[in-house]
């Protein structure tokens, strides 16, 4: 953190911290001689170690200290320390404080940190040494978990090593949204509910967190609950627009009001100073804090039912009065070091109106001080990057990771076809979205072209809510694999869009607590209580992959004791289902049709029911779907078509991913049994809550798995008529239905009837409302079944299909060694060369190919043989496609004899992995290097690696 923020607080503010802690005894004392106590020395010679926000983790840490008995008193010197338990330092390595020390280079990344060993006037010590403040914060919350985790808070402070770590993230960032007027005003006015929630966040190495209005709705149209979704006259009085003041139209349960009531000024006033005090809460603790702007219209467009309406504006007068309000907000906050806003059509200012955002920036701009903007990239095209630029302000562009889900833990290798620029846009697309729906529509759900090298901004993944967003899940190995690849090609980290977001939109906000718990036992006191599992492993991993467990584990054994390392377990296998599913079967893009946690049936046979789903291949069906990911995974179709063709791809099938899904919630059932019998507590709200949604994810995945059976063996049976593949269709769906069945009885007596994300039944409701769906499609296959199709394909390879369908699918065995190139160099070839050795009983591959491309998802996958030769196959990319600003990444298809295929490097056991390479163009003047986006197990100096390219069910194997 800068020392600038680090120190961005009111003198009143450091006056009334240094007179608690000195009231709380971080001053100087003296202890009684044989009692247990700690020094803690904050070296007065360092202002960034005796900085407000480094006092405020200090503490914590005597909080904790305290709480198990233990006294703690600040120190000014060594010598003051004598007597003392065990002294802790904080300083740098260059400090004469600090010589005592095992010696170290000068940590220069920032928020990075050094935990080392020693003594100080013979008394034993643990020094904290940082490159800045933020690494002295994250260093003393270390200790502080540890006392407050560890029956013997002394022995918890000794280390007998040294640790050193550093972020392999620049942002690491949770956001929340407030996006219902009934549900988000009690926490949102609760200044207990800021303070436990953002010592979590900065406790578990986040270092961003960002607060925004104004995305209750994807568009302002059908307009309800409106509460601060243009939010400044919420929020502030204007000098110079008297005229503008919000009007309520209804209560917030939607009830009209007989007469329409002005927001008053009290309320205005309140608003706005929740603002100021979450920001300062923020910044008090060392994060960044980050506002979010989503909305920036002021009339809804067929909304006769909205809550609110403002009035005073004018299309003359709109963008000088946001100018003029945001200069407010910027002036009175100014813990405000960001700012995030989406700035394509759904903001409510049609695409291509540069004037309103340059007259807009000029508060950026002119505010005296940095505030970096991260434009929502959906639709950003070189005008927007250089009006953002132009204010000589950080730029960052906020891309979709996995479109507006959660999938596994890499940037997809190529976006759906339905993103693909196609030109045929309606008269709504031709005015508002002419870009993000258009020619830049490649852009809508990744980070489109926006990763070529020398760009005057960063990309900042986001990852949206879309997959997982009420049932709690956490992954360790699965967060390690987003950890690795959020900063792939230079991007800044990711943004968490966390769990509950957009609960409540759309103006179906509901009193009685966000978790929607049927049973008021499970509710936390504060909804983040529920899943302070979720930021502490995505925390602790997004700043070091490479993390000790035990910072996570810890939690886990302080609420479940011995049954933790089964609930870990359980856990983990459970969240692998949903982004599995993501990357291979994806029905829609957008959240706002898709939920994954409780999805609306799309029916396998073609016709019995509408697709629920817009953005989806036509014919609209399970069969047509297409993957999130569709270069690394095949369709329904497209599989059983192969199959029955006798053809091979390197593609993952749906029966590969069906596997996947049956061995994850096999391994998550077993895991969660142990968990019960060694918790302990059964009945704690911690266990239940953690118990039934991982059942909830376990009886997903198994529908899913034998849906995906059903979908390949019931097209085989469509396009040959073999009567065996219809069967076991209709068997597997009916398996399918069972496990929902089961799993949304028990559901009925955790969740209320209505989990409400949104207005309209696809987002919203429980798990029960959606057995109809199923049973129509069911009823629809059985009537297909009484009249077979005409066969259009061998009996033979249909049966040899269905084995395969029905079967534990495996593929080709063989080692494999690539070294991979540090760099290329434009306007030369690049060689690539993969070591291939059969395994035992095993043959050479037939053929290898090498697949490339830009790291640019406006371009398409090209494809070329490899030469064999002495154990090697050789391959080039040509010269003149590696004359690119762009990186490239690049991937093998190994065929054996029989045909049979499959891909490297591929997807490793837990699912964790980046399945290709990429490789950056030669820079003389970068200081970026190939470990940040090579994938997981590749060396950064191209040292060789081997790894087994193994049968997928081997890969997926329960370990």
């Amino acid at each position: 953190m800068r020392a600038d923020a680090a120190s961005n607080f009111a003198r009143r503010d450091f006056l009334k911290l240094a007179g608690a802690a000195t009231a709380c005894g971080l001053a100087p004392a003296r202890f009684a001689a044989g009692t247990n106590h700690v020094s803690l020395i904050l070296d007065p010679e360092n202002p960034t170690a005796s900085s407000t926000p480094v006092k405020r983790a200090a503490e914590q840490l005597r909080q904790a200290l305290a709480s198990k008995g233990v006294g703690c008193a600040m120190e000014q010197s060594a010598e003051a320390a004598a007597g003392s338990s065990i002294c802790v330092v904080v300083a740098s390595p260059e400090s004469q404080l600090a010589q005592a020390f095992p010696g170290g280079p000068t940590l220069t990344a920032p928020e990075s940190l050094r935990l080392s060993p020693g003594k100080v006037g013979g008394v034993s010590a643990i020094l904290i040494s940082a490159a800045d403040a933020r690494g002295f914060i994250y260093g003393l919350l270390e200790l502080a978990e540890r006392v407050q985790f560890n029956s013997n808070p002394l022995a918890a402070l000794q280390s007998k090593h040294v640790v050193e770590e550093k972020p392999a993230n620049e942002v690491r960032c949770v956001s929340r949204y407030f996006c219902s007027e009934m549900e988000d005003k009690s926490w949102y006015y609760d200044k207990d509910f800021w303070s436990g929630y953002l010592d979590l966040l900065v406790a578990s190495r986040f270092n961003r967190f960002a607060f925004s209005y104004g995305l209750e709705y994807d568009f302002p149209r059908g307009v309800t609950d409106d509460y601060l979704h243009f939010p400044y006259p919420y929020l502030i009085d204007v000098p110079g627009y008297s005229d503008v003041r919000v009007m309520q139209l209804a209560a917030p349960d939607g009830t009209r009001l007989a007469t329409p009531v002005e927001i008053s000024k009290a309320e205005r006033d309140k608003n706005f100073e929740m603002l100021r005090f979450i920001a300062q809460e923020t910044g008090a603790r060392g994060l960044h804090f980050q506002l979010g702007i989503w909305t920036h219209a002021y009339q809804w467009t067929d909304s006769p039912n909205s809550y609110h309406h403002i009035e005073g504006l004018t299309p003359e007068t709109h963008a000088r009065y946001c100018r003029d309000a945001l200069a407010i907000i910027l002036k009175e906050c100014p813990e405000i070091q960001g700012l995030t806003m989406r700035v394509h059509g759904e903001s409510g200012i049609p695409e291509g109106s540069y004037p309103f955002w340059k007259t807009l920036f000029e508060a950026i701009s002119g505010c005296g001080r940095t505030i970096e903007i991260d434009m929502h990239a959906k639709g950003v095209n070189q005008t927007m990057i250089d009006i953002a630029t132009a204010t000589g302000m950080p730029v960052k562009l906020g891309a979709k990771y996995s479109a507006e889900h959660q999938s596994l833990g890499y940037n997809q290798a190529d976006i759906r076809a339905l993103e693909i620029p196609h030109g045929n846009l309606t008269q709504t697309e031709s005015a508002l979205f002419s870009l993000s729906s258009g020619s830049r529509s490649f852009t809508r759900y990744g980070y489109g072209d926006f990763l070529h090298q020398d760009a005057h901004y960063k990309v900042l993944f986001r990852l949206w809510p879309g997959t997982q967003r009420h049932l709690l899940s956490a992954d360790p190995e699965m967060a390690a694999g987003y950890a690795r690849t959020a900063s792939f090609c230079g991007a800044a980290g990711l943004d968490l869009m966390e769990p509950l977001t957009f609960k409540g939109r759309e103006g179906t906000g509901t009193p009685g607590g966000r978790c929607a718990y049927a049973d008021a036992s499970l509710n936390p006191k504060a909804d983040w209580q529920k899943y302070e599992y979720y930021y502490r492993v995505w925390g602790r991993k997004l700043y070091n992959p490479e993390a000790e467990p035990d910072t996570w584990q810890r939690y886990l054994r302080a609420e479940f004791g011995s049954g933790a390392d089964a609930v870990e377990t359980s856990l983990a296998f459970g969240s692998r289902i949903l982004p599995l599913l993501t990357s291979a079967h994806l029905d829609s893009a957008s959240n706002h049709d898709l939920w994954y946690e409780l999805p609306t049936n799309m029916p396998i046979v073609l016709g019995s029911e509408p697709s629920p789903y817009g953005d989806t291949p036509a014919p609209k069906c399970f069969a047509t779907v297409s993957p999130l990911d569709p270069q690394m995974f095949s369709t329904v179709r497209e599989y059983a078509s192969a199959l029955l063709a006798g053809e091979s791809s390197g593609k993952y099938s749906p029966i590969e991913v069906a596997q996947w899904i049956e061995d994850c919630a096999g391994a998550s059932r077993d895991a969660l049994n142990a968990a019960r019998r060694t918790t302990r507590s059964q009945s704690s709200p911690e266990f239940r809550r953690f118990e039934e949604d991982v059942l909830i994810q376990i009886g997903l995945g198994t529908f899913f798995a034998h849906k995906l059976r059903s979908a390949v063996l019931f097209e085989i049976y469509q396009q040959t008529g073999n009567a065996d593949s219809g069967k076991l269709a209709l068997a597997h769906y009916q398996q399918a239905r069972e496990a929902w069945a089961a799993m949304a009885q028990r559901a009925g007596r955790v969740y209320v009837s209505d989990i409400s994300y949104g207005s309209v039944p696809k987002r919203r409701g429980h798990w029960s409302d959606r057995l109809p769906g199923i049973d129509v499609d069911l009823v629809a296959m059985q009537a297909q079944l009484q009249s077979a199709p005409t066969p259009t394909g061998s009996g033979q390879n249909a049966s040899i299909a269905v084995q395969i369908a029905c079967g534990r699918p495996k593929r080709p065995i063989a080692s494999c060694a690539h070294r991979q190139p540090d760099d290329f160099l434009p306007g030369q070839p690049l060689s690539v060369s993969l070591q291939v050795a059969p395994s035992a009983g095993g043959a050479d591959p037939a053929t290898i190919r090498l697949f490339y491309r830009h790291v640019d998802q406006a371009e398409r996958w090209t494809s070329t043989g490899m030469s064999p030769g002495s154990g090697r196959y050789t391959g080039m990319i040509p010269a003149e496609y590696t004359q690119s600003e762009y990186p490239l990444q690049y991937y093998f298809e190994l065929q054996d004899g029989k045909g049979a295929a499959c891909m490297y490097p591929g997807f490793d056991k837990t699912f964790s992995d980046q399945p290709y390479f990429a490789v950056s163009r030669k820079n003389l003047n970068a200081d970026s290097t190939c470990s940040s986006i090579a994938p997981p197990g590749s060396a950064c100096k191209s040292l060789p690696f081997l790894v087994p390219v193994r049968a997928p069910s081997d890969r997926a194997a329960i370990s």
